[in-house]
């Protein structure tokens, strides 16, 4: 990172106020989990009534950017996005980010502004009322963590149904990281990007594990870092590449991750 923004990672890093008092915390639990009701309640009409119309998901997915609008308003997260004039928003992606925290979907959603994309996430968040039914009416692409085949046939199936433009975004290690530092990435979304040939989009997230971590419900309010790298060609390489690919885009990501600087 360059060394002439230490506000901001002086910000990112900002460890204060660790030790709540007892009912604070739980005002903090209250209010953000009220404010999640009240946004997806929101949403939800709008959302149900776009799907009857559009096959799409592009309306569904502008409305849940301002689902992700409010969240970060509410929480008092600002989300400062670095490296956004590397993005053709011509072109689709496979997005490839690091997973730190629940609020690093609302920061993506929100801080790529408008870029077209949809989820890869666990089936099991199908459960959740209101709040599945609006992942589902936005044509995200929902796997099976547990069966590695059938996981990756449901990339394959969701990114052939994407409309023109839309892109996929994907945690590449599965799973939020207990510690902070980045974890192994997983091969199915690599693997689906070779197949189509879709260029891979490195952005690495700092500053969220600070804002929520995996391990507590009380966020604090704070900055959220998206640093978006140069896209990653998959045209014209084949599953012999795939290794590579991974280790690479790994490497791009970890090289603007502050905790492993």
């Amino acid at each position: 990172m360059s060394k002439s923004t230490p506000p901001i990672e002086s910000s990112l890093m900002d460890t204060s106020d660790p030790h709540p008092i007892f009912l604070l915390r739980w005002i903090k639990i209250a209010w953000l989990f009220s404010w999640l009701v009240i946004a997806t309640v929101l949403v939800f009409p709008p959302i149900t009534l776009v799907s009857l119309f559009s096959k799409t998901g592009n309306g569904m997915f502008h409305l849940a950017r301002f689902w992700a609008w409010l969240i970060l308003k509410i929480s008092a997260v600002h989300v400062v996005v670095r490296g956004a004039d590397k993005i053709d928003r011509a072109r689709s992606y496979m997005i490839i980010a690091n997973h730190q925290s629940h609020f690093d979907g609302p920061a993506l959603a929100w801080g790529l502004g408008g870029l077209q994309f949809r989820w890869i996430a666990k089936k099991e968040l199908l459960d959740i009322p209101l709040f599945g039914h609006c992942l589902n009416s936005s044509r995200n692409i929902f796997i099976d963590r547990t069966n590695r085949e059938s996981a990756l046939a449901s990339i394959h199936e969701g990114m052939a149904m994407l409309p023109t433009g839309a892109g996929v975004m994907c945690f590449a290690e599965g799973t939020r990281s207990n510690t902070g530092r980045v974890g192994p990435f997983k091969k199915g979304g690599f693997a689906a990007a070779l197949q189509r040939e879709v260029p891979l989009l490195p952005i690495t997230i700092n500053g969220s594990r600070h804002v929520l971590p995996k391990s507590s419900l009380v966020f604090r309010r704070g900055i959220i870092e998206l640093v978006i790298a140069d896209p990653i060609e998959t045209a014209g390489k084949s599953s012999d590449d795939l290794d590579d690919l991974i280790k690479v885009t790994r490497q791009v990501i970890l090289s603007n991750h502050l905790s492993q600087q």
